[in-house]
């Protein structure tokens, strides 16, 4: 029989549609830091649903039954790569850290193919003068918070590669694999990543000032909070990319694919988007002013 207690220690939630049920010590003692714990900690109000109690968070369902199990138990989930990528970008989206760490983890075990060189070997690599990667296999290894600046990874495979926290200024990326990877708060000013692949990489709050992405694909990428002020975009496929709060002051997106791309709270001031379909983007609150959108679909 449940108790009174019992009762008022359940939260109901409405995730995009999906509802859930769970408890407040699930959404708050395993990640103390996370947004769901700040939501929760009774330091603010919560509005629900007048008739039913749920609480709505404006985010895609499908991934949040893991996200309860990761605070229930503490295991990630093993999916497949698209799917993991999403994931993360959910985990980045609630602040979950504990659980980001565990899906590179994961990441790092399953990795298809050996990566050709290590952390270490990198290391020892770029204390030379000028460092080239072309063509090489480094997937999976952890780069983050090292000086990568100049450095050429054209063509090469960097699947599911850590470069969080990175100075990568002035790197180059042509044509490079990327699938996946982690790029959080890295330096990416001034890069060259023309026709490279970067589905569901993970570019929260770097900094991509003037970067070269024409050409790229960049499906389901995260740019929660990214730099992306006068970089070249041109002909981009940015289909279900995360650009919310992004600065794309004066970027240039000229034919761009931008089919359910996020740009709420964005600033798009005086950013080039002839010939773009915005009809299919999320513009919610960003900021359009002076912006050339000759011949935009809106």
């Amino acid at each position: 029989m449940e108790t009174s207690s019992d009762l008022s220690s359940m939260i109901r939630l409405n995730i995009g549609g999906k509802k859930f049920c769970t408890t407040i010590d699930t959404l708050t003692i395993r990640e103390p830091d996370s947004m769901l714990a700040a939501m929760f900690s009774g330091r603010h109000a919560m509005c629900q649903e007048s008739k039913t109690g749920y609480v709505f968070i404006d985010r895609d369902g499908k991934h949040f039954r893991h996200i309860l199990n990761w605070l229930r138990d503490g295991i990630a989930p093993s999916l497949s790569d698209p799917d993991c990528s999403e994931l993360l970008r959910e985990a980045d989206y609630y602040q979950l850290l504990g659980l980001k760490d565990g899906i590179k983890d994961l990441r790092r075990e399953v990795g298809e193919v050996e990566a050709e060189l290590t952390r270490v070997d990198i290391i020892k690599c770029i204390q030379s003068e000028r460092v080239r990667f072309r063509g090489v296999n480094l997937s999976g290894i952890d780069l983050s918070k090292l000086d990568l600046s100049l450095v050429d990874f054209s063509y090469a495979c960097l699947r599911n590669v850590f470069f969080s926290r990175t100075n990568l200024q002035c790197a180059k990326f042509r044509d490079a694999d990327a699938e996946g990877s982690i790029f959080h708060n890295a330096i990416l000013r001034e890069c060259e990543f023309t026709s490279a692949n970067l589905r569901g990489a993970l570019l929260a709050g770097t900094n991509l000032q003037s970067a070269n992405l024409q050409d790229t694909c960049l499906v389901d990428c995260s740019f929660c909070g990214a730099n992306l002020g006068t970089a070249h975009l041109q002909n981009a496929d940015l289909t279900n990319a995360n650009l919310e709060g992004a600065n794309l002051e004066g970027a240039n997106l000229k034919g761009a694919k931008l089919k359910n791309a996020n740009f709420k709270g964005a600033n798009l001031q005086r950013a080039y988007l002839r010939h773009v379909n915005l009809r299919e983007a999320h513009l919610e609150g960003a900021n359009l002013g002076g912006a050339n959108m000759t011949g935009a679909i809106r």
